[in-house]
């Protein structure tokens, strides 16, 4: 867990803990050298009663656990926590270019990811928007922004084969189709996410760096996936053609946003990844402080410590 903290400045204090060792290591080889002095062992052992050396060394342990921890609860810190989202909305883009003809994905590759896709929104939350591009030369949104998801199946099953592929314009389509969700009370935009499934190479519109450019700035992640296996392929025009996917492109596009790059080359691969990144756009991160938390484990390295101690002066028979 990554951790910051709301007044750093007294983590200065935990400077003290190695002097504290130290000292500790130069009482022990002091005490060392004393019993040094004693040549009548049985005489000392009758009046001063054997320690044990490993509960001395856990009071002493524990306590510098306990000094640590509570010292990083008075920094006040705060840890980053995975909240669910009250609203979103995801634009989903899938490629309907002729190369998702291709039949290495049973049945092929658009009838797969379109009862595949049909799941994903299925499984979001009710109040979640959901909008649909298609992406092909001339990207489209078939549908704006909406908690129907009657609605958002429909508009998955009329997809069909287009030419060409647009990435970069199917990316600014995407952004747009955010922009026309509902706005809550206080005008504000719920927070947008595109999922962006592709099986090919961008041979059409503006360039996708630029269009991921423009969604970093937005601040709209693009969780991307490579869909399709090396050996698919189609007839185009009479001649057999094979029509791997683009990986690269698509990890530049997650990477540039701060999305999710996956590939997948199979049904059961695209079901997983949908499940991953359901979860990836489902929750927010938060800062949340967590000085209560610390503070706990200062107390119990403190009790462990307390109790060490006390079986160190007690006599047991």
């Amino acid at each position: 867990m990554d951790l910051s903290f709301l007044n750093p400045e007294r983590l200065w204090v935990l400077a003290v803990i190695p002097f504290l060792v130290l000292l500790y290591v130069w009482a022990l080889r002091r005490k060392s050298r004393t019993g040094m002095r004693f040549t009548n062992t049985a005489v000392l052992g009758r009046v001063v009663p054997r320690q044990s050396q490993w509960r001395r060394h856990l009071a002493v342990a524990m306590s510098l656990l306990s000094l640590i921890t509570l010292v990083l609860a008075w920094s006040r810190p705060n840890g980053v926590d995975r909240v669910p989202r009250e609203r979103a909305t995801v634009v989903l883009v899938i490629d309907v270019s002729r190369s998702m003809a291709a039949t290495d994905i049973a049945p092929n590759r658009l009838e797969a990811a379109q009862q595949l896709s049909i799941d994903f929104i299925d499984e979001l939350p009710e109040q979640y928007n959901v909008a649909v591009v298609s992406m092909s030369g001339s990207p489209a949104t078939r549908l704006p922004p909406t908690t129907d998801r009657t609605l958002a199946r429909r508009a998955i099953d009329a997809l069909a084969l287009q030419d060409s592929t647009a990435v970069g314009d199917a990316i600014y389509v995407a952004l747009s189709a955010i922009q026309m969700a509902p706005r809550s009370d206080d005008g504000s935009v719920a927070p947008g996410a595109i999922v962006l499934l592709s099986d090919g190479q961008n041979t059409a519109g503006r360039a996708p760096a630029q269009a991921a450019q423009q969604a970093e700035a937005d601040g709209v992640p693009i969780h991307t996936i490579a869909y399709g296996t090396d050996n698919g392929s189609v007839d185009l025009d009479g001649v057999r053609e094979r029509v791997p996917p683009d990986r690269e492109l698509m990890q530049q596009i997650a990477q540039e946003t701060g999305g999710t790059y996956a590939s997948a080359e199979s049904a059961g691969d695209l079901s997983r990844v949908y499940n991953s990144i359901r979860s990836s756009v489902g929750y927010e991160e938060v800062l949340t402080e967590t000085t209560a938390t610390w503070a706990g484990y200062g107390l119990a390295f403190a009790v462990v410590a307390a109790l060490a101690a006390v079986s160190l002066g007690a006599r047991w028979p």
